[in-house]
């Protein structure tokens, strides 16, 4: 018996008249109205109370408690997740969790952000009950602004109505969408309020591509005697021995005070090729002023200068003095593209 043949689209063209695309379309303009009405929202009552709680948060001593239940609570981890990475440190309590034993993670210094859309599970009752007691600062995040947890809390953010995309309005997509964007700005404006900068970023994602993408010129570089290194007066033929045997298809060229002043290629080489070449000196055939980097410089950025000046290799430099040197291949090992 013939193996069935797998399914494979009909054609190369997308056909817009299929009703899973068409549904697909109607849940994007679905959401998308939940985010442009937050947006408009934050133009009014929604941006005062905003802007407090990200006062109340960055003037707190503790840190962001996150929570939540059920798609709420989902949204309130990556909430979580998000402001510890980029400089508010925070973490999730699940609100239901929170009654058997782990209101004992919360502290009087830190701040509570809860997210719940409809503003009165039941499950919030006992967490709020313990930030009334021990004076605990309760943000609300929810769609209802006479809610029991909007009541209770010290600031409400109080998002707009919005229909959820599913086709009977009951599976939260479009809510969930919104409590999303709107954690996002938080910790955004949290972020650009502090100066978080890349450096900083850097520091809490040390793995992954992204940890790769944020390692320093310092951390790739070869230093020492593996940088191929001539002074000024160095006959071709020398310069042409330290470029083959340190491999990077390149020499540094400095002067008596030990400033870089050139670099010779494998382009130079070819530009001035003639009989004389290897008894000529590296100051006629050098590159003048060549383009060099600092130390602290991200790895993603020297491959932006790579790429952008179309070369391989890059002489690294403290006080226009060479101490390294970033070939393109050192950059790819380290996973940064």
């Amino acid at each position: 018996m013939a193996n069935p043949k797998p399914l494979m689209a009909k054609s190369s063209g997308t056909d817009h008249a299929n009703p899973a695309i068409q549904s697909a379309l109607r849940t994007l303009d679905a959401e998308a109205s939940g985010v442009v009405a937050i947006s408009a929202a934050l133009q009014g009552p929604l941006g005062t109370a905003f802007a407090a709680a990200a006062d109340l948060i960055r003037q707190a001593k503790g840190r962001v408690i996150v929570t939540g239940l059920g798609k709420s609570g989902h949204v309130a981890r990556k909430i979580a997740a998000t402001l510890a990475s980029t400089g508010t440190p925070a973490f999730f309590v699940h609100a239901a969790e929170a009654s058997h034993g782990d209101l004992g993670m919360i502290t009087a210094d830190d701040v509570i952000l809860a997210l719940s859309w409809s503003g009165e599970q039941a499950e919030m009752k006992n967490l709020i009950t313990y930030a009334k007691r021990f004076r605990i600062a309760l943000i609300a995040m929810t769609a209802e602004c006479e809610s029991t947890l909007s009541k209770a809390a010290e600031i409400a953010l109080t998002l707009p109505k919005a229909r959820e995309a599913c086709p009977h309005n009951l599976a939260p997509t479009t809510s969930s969408l919104m409590l999303l964007a709107l954690g996002d700005a938080l910790a955004i404006a949290l972020l650009e309020g502090r100066g978080f900068t890349s450096v900083d970023f850097s520091v809490l994602h040390p793995g992954g591509k992204l940890g790769a993408m944020l390692k320093f010129t310092r951390d790739i570089m070869h230093a020492g005697d593996a940088v191929p290194l001539k002074p000024l007066g160095t006959r071709m033929s020398d310069a042409l021995v330290e470029m083959s045997s340190k491999g990077f298809g390149c020499v540094g060229i400095v002067d008596i005070s030990g400033a870089i002043v050139g670099i010779v290629t494998d382009g130079d080489l070819r530009r001035h090729m003639r009989p004389d070449l290897m008894t000529a000196l590296v100051d006629d055939v050098m590159t003048k002023n060549p383009k060099t980097i600092s130390r602290d410089l991200l790895a993603s950025e020297a491959l932006e200068i790579l790429n952008s000046s179309k070369i391989t290799a890059l002489i690294v430099t403290d006080a226009n003095r060479p101490v390294g040197i970033v070939h393109l291949h050192d950059i790819l090992r380290a996973g940064v593209a």
